[in-house]
C-alpha cells in the first residue's frame, strides 16, 4: 500500500488544496461585488415585476437551465433526502431571505435594504448557539454592537418610512442565517446540483405566495426591467449563488459570511451613482455601527477558531 503522508505523495497530489486556494478568493469577489449590485437590480426589476413573482421567475429560469446543463453532463439525480433538505434550505435562504428583500424594496431604496440585510451575521452568531456553538465574550460584544446599529438604521428616514419594509428585511435576514446555520448540518445535494435543487424548490414557493398573494405577471414590461431579471437569474443566482456555497463548504462560517459587510457599501455606491439615491445621516451611522459589530464577530471567530479549521 503506497503510503500517501510521504511528501511525495503529498506533493503529487496538492490539487484540491491549491483550487480552494485560488477559488475561494473568485468566489469572495463575486459574492462582493455581483451580490452588491443586485439590490439595485431588483429595484429596477420592480419597475415592472411584482416582488414575489420576480423572484420566482428568476430562480426558475435559473435553476431550469443550471439543473438542465448539470444532467446533460451526467451529474446524479439528489437523493430524496437530499431533495427534502434542498427545498427546506432553498425556501430558508432564497424564498424568505431573497423574496422578502424583494417585497422591502417597493418601499426602502436599493442601499438601504442591503445594509438592513449585513444584520445577517449577526443573527448568525445567534443561531450557531442552537448548535452549541455559543457566541464568546468578544462576539457577544460585537453582537451588542451591531444590534445597536439596526436600532439606530431604524431610525433614519430609509427604514423609519416604512416598517413593514424594515420588518421585512429582517426577517429576510434571520431566515438567510438560520438556513445558512441549518444547511452545514445536512446532507446536501454534491456541487453546483444544490444550487440547482435549491433554486427549483424555493421557485415553487416563490411562485405559489405570488400568485396566491394575487400578483401578475407584467403585459408590457420595460426593457430595463427584463434585462434586470435576467442579470438577476444569470449573475446573482447561478454565479453568486454558486460561489456562496463553495465558501460555505470550504471556508470558515466568517469568511463566508464576510459579504454581508461588503455588499452594504457596494450597494449603496451602485445605488448612488446610478439611481440618484441618497442615504441620510442615521443611515450612514447605522451602516458604520452594523459593520463594526460584525467585523468584531468577524475576527473574533477568526481567532477563536483553529487556521486549518472549516
Amino acid at each position: 500500500m503506497t503510503d500517501t503522508t510521504s511528501p511525495t505523495a503529498v506533493a503529487a497530489a496538492p490539487t484540491p488544496v491549491a483550487n480552494t486556494h485560488v477559488m475561494v478568493p473568485l468566489a469572495l469577489f463575486a459574492l462582493y461585488i455581483i451580490w452588491g449590485s443586485t439590490y439595485l437590480g431588483i429595484r429596477y426589476a420592480l419597475e415592472s415585476y411584482p416582488p414575489f413573482l420576480l423572484a420566482g421567475i428568476r430562480f426558475l429560469g435559473a435553476g431550469i437551465a443550471l439543473f438542465a446543463f448539470l444532467r446533460l453532463r451526467g451529474v446524479a439525480l439528489p437523493t430524496a433526502r437530499q431533495w427534502r433538505n434542498a427545498a427546506v434550505t432553498g425556501v430558508l435562504l432564497l424564498g424568505f431571505g431573497n423574496g422578502l428583500v424583494c417585497f422591502a424594496e417597493q418601499h426602502v431604496s436599493s442601499g438601504i435594504a442591503a445594509v438592513a440585510v449585513a444584520s445577517m451575521p449577526l443573527f448568525a452568531a445567534l443561531f450557531s448557539g442552537m448548535y452549541g456553538e455559543w457566541p464568546t465574550r468578544r462576539e457577544t460584544v460585537g453582537l451588542v454592537i451591531g444590534f445597536v446599529g439596526v436600532i439606530v438604521l431604524n431610525l433614519g428616514s430609509g427604514l423609519s418610512g416604512s416598517r413593514l419594509g424594515a420588518i421585512a428585511l429582517l426577517v429576510a435576514a434571520m431566515s438567510w442565517a438560520f438556513g445558512s446555520a441549518w444547511s452545514r448540518r445536512q446532507d446536501m445535494p454534491a456541487g453546483p446540483m444544490n444550487t440547482a435543487a435549491q433554486m427549483l424548490c424555493a421557485s415553487v414557493a416563490l411562485l405559489l405566495i405570488g400568485y396566491g398573494s394575487g400578483e401578475h405577471l407584467p403585459a408590457h414590461p420595460t426593457a430595463r426591467a427584463t434585462a434586470a431579471v435576467v442579470y438577476l437569474a444569470v449573475f446573482g443566482s447561478i454565479i453568486a449563488f454558486s460561489a456562496y456555497l463553495y465558501v460555505l463548504k470550504h471556508a470558515r462560517p466568517a469568511l463566508a459570511t464576510s459579504y454581508a459587510y461588503v455588499n452594504p457599501p457596494v450597494a449603496v455606491l451602485f445605488g448612488v451613482m446610478l439611481a440618484g439615491e441618497s442615504v441620510g445621516p442615521y443611515d450612514i451611522a447605522g451602516m458604520a455601527i452594523i459593520l463594526i459589530g460584525v467585523g468584531a464577530i468577524t475576527l473574533a471567530r477568526m481567532k477563536r477558531q483553529p487556521a486549518g479549521g472549516r
